[in-house]
């Protein structure tokens, strides 16, 4: 029945498409996202649905879509120089073959997220985008609160429908994620106009924000609560009511501890103590590798380099029996071990240029929400006070992966780099309405002039507005 109902409600997104194109670029987002074509055994597992969505959503651009607003953007640029140096390091790289199958998906990630800023030329698509992710991801994310709630989970074993550990489907990636995207669900439960605001969309961003917090829980993923404490903190950072939201947060902790999973709290006292945590230690040589490497080759090894790295390091542990405490030293070797943080991840692979380029997206992200912030924060008008919270959210979201980067290597991630097109085409939205402000207001005086007779027109112009309501 699952493989059923997948095949039928992807058939019936790709059929509306035809009828409104921009729904091609929705299905994208949810194919890339929740990967049917893994959980599914049957017809859909059998056909690349992700290139038939990828090409749908392209061509449909392409061929039906308004293209008179289409601004290339200075981030957009950065996309397309990290799209071709990761190419020429591909070529070039020392596990050539290793390196290829990584591009395979790299490429199509990075192509989309330069792509998507072109389609969002109205707040309905900019929304509708930061819809289709939220729910998709929400796919995943119920699925593990529940599993979780239930008893389930531990750390490398919380099954998400199906076994798999590449996506959104490995846990320190679905942590991070759960956790950035807490800052768009409350945005869409505030400013959302596809489903407005009533008690059952909030109760519904209430339930899912409740199962984005049990995701660390459940896959007991050190990365996700590290998260999870950063967004706290800079929520407090804007909140009016700082020492009582502080105060609620801490009695919630308190009032949870007692329910965790032993084996989490476990798990998470590792974090104080990382010399007595293997996975801990071996991050902490493969970085150590990874710096000496790239100072001797400054240009990187290419995709998965890392299978060359080699780390030795021993793990100490301390146990106390009474009065005495016995120090144990292990000498731990290992080969071959994932970078486990993006930064390093990008240093080891792409060097030094393609760690300037991937940083620089990073931070003019953070820069341009905070001016969006600063700039659409003091209009109350309805048609423009959602801007600045989207900002806000995107800003935050950004944030929180970064965090989670310096534990996971996610630099190429499909979603975070969906988050990033979603931020350029809300850069390029209000801007380019911003420049039009001006005309659009000469047109109101205008048309009130002829309307009250006192111009030569003998029939007002009305202009379509911006802000369209049609996808």
């Amino acid at each position: 029945m699952l493989d059923l109902g997948l095949t039928a409600f992807l058939a019936c997104f790709l059929a509306l498409g035809f009828r409104r194109p921009f729904l091609w670029v929705l299905c994208y987002l949810y194919v890339d996202i929740v990967a049917p074509q893994l959980i599914s055994w049957g017809i859909l597992s059998h056909i690349p649905i992700s290139l038939m969505a990828f090409a749908a959503a392209f061509g449909g651009w392409l061929l039906f879509d308004d293209k008179r607003d289409t601004r290339f953007t200075f981030r957009q640029g950065l996309l397309t120089a990290l799209l071709i140096y990761c190419a020429v390091s591909t070529l070039t790289a020392v596990y050539p073959e290793a390196a290829q199958e990584k591009w395979a998906w790299v490429w199509k990630a990075l192509v989309f997220a330069i792509f998507l800023p072109f389609t969002l030329r109205t707040r309905l698509r900019i929304e509708a985008v930061a819809l289709v992710m939220v729910l998709s991801a929400s796919a995943l994310i119920i699925d593990g609160g529940i599993k979780t709630a239930m008893g389930g989970g531990g750390y490398g074993s919380l099954r998400i429908f199906v076994e798999s550990n590449t996506g959104l489907f490995e846990g320190s990636i679905l942590s991070s994620v759960a956790i950035a995207i807490i800052p768009l669900i409350l945005w869409l439960a505030k400013h959302g106009t596809i489903f407005p605001s009533d008690w059952r969309v909030k109760l519904f961003a209430a339930a899912l924000i409740f199962a984005c917090a049990l995701i660390p829980v459940g896959t007991q993923a050190r990365t996700g609560l590290v998260c999870l404490g950063v967004l706290c903190l800079f929520y407090l950072r804007t909140a009016k009511h700082k020492v009582l939201i502080a105060g609620g947060m801490a009695l919630a902790v308190t009032l949870a501890v007692p329910f965790l999973p032993s084996s989490f709290l476990a798990r998470m006292g590792t974090i104080e103590n990382h010399q007595a945590d293997q996975s801990a230690s071996t991050r902490i040589g493969v970085w150590k590798w990874t710096w000496d490497y790239v100072k001797q080759h400054p240009m990187g090894g290419g995709f998965v380099v890392n299978i060359a790295s080699k780390v030795a390091y021993d793990t100490i542990a301390a146990n106390t029996d009474g009065g005495n405490t016995t120090i144990t030293r292990t000498r731990v070797v290992e080969e071959g071990r994932a970078f486990h943080s993006s930064y390093f991840e990008m240093l080891g692979e792409q060097g030094f240029p393609g760690f300037a380029l991937w940083i620089l997206l990073q931070l003019t992200g953070l820069v341009q929400m905070e001016l969006i912030r600063r700039r659409w924060k003091p209009r109350k008008n309805p048609e423009e006070a959602w801007a600045a919270p989207l900002a806000v959210a995107l800003q935050l979201s950004q944030i929180v992966y970064l965090i989670g980067s310096l534990f996971v290597g996610i630099a190429f991630q499909p979603f975070i780099l969906m988050l990033v097109g979603l931020q350029c085409g809300l850069w390029s939205y209000l801007r380019r309405i911003e420049r039009s402000a001006p005309t659009m207001r000469q047109d109101k005086v205008t048309i009130r002039a002829a309307k009250s007779g006192r111009t030569g027109l003998a029939n007002p112009v009305t202009h379509p507005s911006d802000m369209a309501k049609s996808l």
